[in-house]
């Protein structure tokens, strides 16, 4: 979906009180994004010459743009307008597929595959990769993920949960070290293999991303990483 970006350009006195005091004076372009950050540019390299990041409130009222954050002040008097305008912005990513749901354009951005004309948006992992291919079932593009193994599932997890996938492939695949119960794959805040017998016992580890690749002389499975090889026990130093 689009929000709204304000621009103003003119001859300004720009002030900033904070940690830092200071004034500039000059033709500028000031930018205020959806998320009330403020920007004061000028004619001279990429940095803005002042700035307020989220600012808490943002008032232009009779040529004066106001911004204030905790004890950080931004102004901006606009003493000769050359121009101002708004428009449309929405974040910007790298094109991934079009949308199944309004035809849109799907883009990967900041951890995410999101469509840049309606709300549909889906959290990929930080090691998932988004594939060219589309899901038989929804049409929405494949992830490649490693958990155990590789598995290709849809973005989508309402469509093919990679939790479901990893415990079709690992559950009760491993045994306990500490007791006789087997190791069940769940959703803990992360993905962990956790022993059928807690909270009698509390034995569980994270599943890491990587394949396994042989077993731990503790009998645990090894994984290999993208840093290297380990015990699914983080704490285990016989791998």
């Amino acid at each position: 979906m689009h929000d709204e970006v304000r621009v103003v350009a003119g001859d300004c006195t720009t002030t900033f009180d904070g940690r830092n005091e200071r004034e500039h004076r000059g033709d500028v372009v000031t930018v205020v994004k959806p998320d009330n950050t403020v920007l004061v540019h000028d004619a001279d390299g990429y940095q803005p010459v002042a700035w307020l990041t989220r600012a808490d409130s943002v008032q232009f009222v009779d040529g004066v743009l106001d911004a204030r954050e905790g004890d950080q002040h931004l102004r901006v008097e606009v003493h000769d307008e050359h121009g101002a305008a708004r428009h449309p912005v929405s974040r910007a990513g790298v094109p991934v597929g079009d949308c199944p749901t309004c035809e849109g354009r799907l883009v990967l951005a900041r951890g995410a595959v999101l469509c840049r004309d309606c709300d549909d948006e889906y959290s990929i992992p930080r090691d998932g990769a988004v594939l060219d291919e589309s899901c038989p079932v929804c049409a929405l593009p494949l992830l490649r993920v490693e958990r155990g193994a590789e598995f290709e599932v849809c973005i989508d997890r309402d469509c093919d949960s990679i939790d479901d996938r990893v415990a079709d492939r690992f559950d009760r695949e491993w045994d306990c070290p500490n007791c006789e119960g087997d190791l069940r794959i769940l959703r803990r805040g992360g993905l962990i293999a956790g022993c059928e017998r807690y909270p009698d016992c509390d034995t569980g580890f994270g599943v890491p991303t990587g394949v396994v690749d042989g077993t731990c002389d503790c009998g645990l499975p090894v994984f290999e990483t993208p840093s290297g090889r380990r015990c699914l026990d983080t704490g285990c130093e016989k791998t």
